[in-house]
């Protein structure tokens, strides 16, 4: 029986930098950390690397984006348990989004009971400062395929990325059930949120030595977020979250990750 999830999320930077020394800690971190799920973005597949399989082992199931970028950066999903199918959001929704290889990709995990099936989105929009209105359009197309995958196929539905925007923007208002977008709405609870109701939790900030943003407006951007159901808010509960990789001794992207962990409420065992 499995009755927790353990998820993640990070953007790992390519291969900028030191990849070397930055992949050592990451295989240790993750190590130390044992995911069940991770959501990768901005990795590397070649054919002469495969950043996700360089850091987890090969204890994962790994589902990669298929519309990379020319030099194969995109994102990931590992999962420890099986998967099922695998769906692809074309997030291209005016013509500003062509020049990123932006997506929603979306994992059925099929981990053991009383968990069971989990919808997982690896959210990575537009990140461009001025693009709020695509990453609005973007979180709908996700959102909209994630209800549609939720009705046909009931299921915990958990989306985690980099979303390119902070709490008070239109997007993540969107996705937290604060604001509709053509006419449509959603909610989903922000695991940081229901952690730490009262901290930032910035993951992306200018102290950071790999940043290459002396100001960048927005500070929290990488999330864990899970489906509200009819009553008591998530569908799955949210036991802890907390940031990761984002010491002295253990930064190694120009974002720190995020992790939580999640379990069925003891009222649906």
């Amino acid at each position: 029986m499995t009755e927790a999830l353990r998820i993640a999320t990070h953007n790992v930077w390519g291969l900028r930098g030191d990849w070397e020394q930055r992949l050592q800690i990451l295989r240790a971190g993750y190590e130390r950390l044992s995911p069940d799920v991770v959501a990768f973005q901005e990795t590397i597949v070649r054919d002469d690397v495969d950043q996700a399989r360089s850091i987890v082992g090969d204890g994962y199931h790994l589902v990669h984006q298929r519309a990379r970028e020319d030099d194969g950066q995109g994102v990931t999903t590992a999962s420890r348990w099986p998967v099922g199918d695998v769906i692809e959001c074309d997030l291209n929704v005016t013509p500003r989004t062509g020049e990123f290889a932006c997506t929603t990709l979306i994992v059925e995990v099929l981990a053991p009971e009383p968990l069971g099936r989990v919808w997982v989105a690896n959210h990575l929009p537009d990140y461009q400062l001025d693009h709020e209105h695509e990453r609005c359009l973007q979180a709908a197309v996700a959102a909209r395929t994630l209800e549609r995958l939720a009705t046909e196929r009931p299921a915990h539905v958990v989306v985690a990325g980099d979303f390119d925007a902070d709490p008070q923007s239109a997007s993540l208002r969107f996705w937290t059930g604060r604001q509709p977008v053509e006419g449509f709405s959603v909610c989903f609870r922000d695991a940081w949120e229901s952690a730490h109701p009262a901290e930032e939790g910035h993951t992306f900030v200018p102290t950071n030595p790999f940043s290459v943003d002396w100001d960048w407006p927005y500070r929290r951007i990488d999330y864990v977020l899970v489906r509200c159901g009819r009553h008591g808010g998530p569908t799955l509960s949210i036991g802890a979250c907390r940031r990761t990789f984002d010491g002295p001794d253990t930064t190694a992207s120009d974002h720190y990750g995020v992790v939580a962990d999640l379990s069925v409420p003891l009222s649906a065992r």
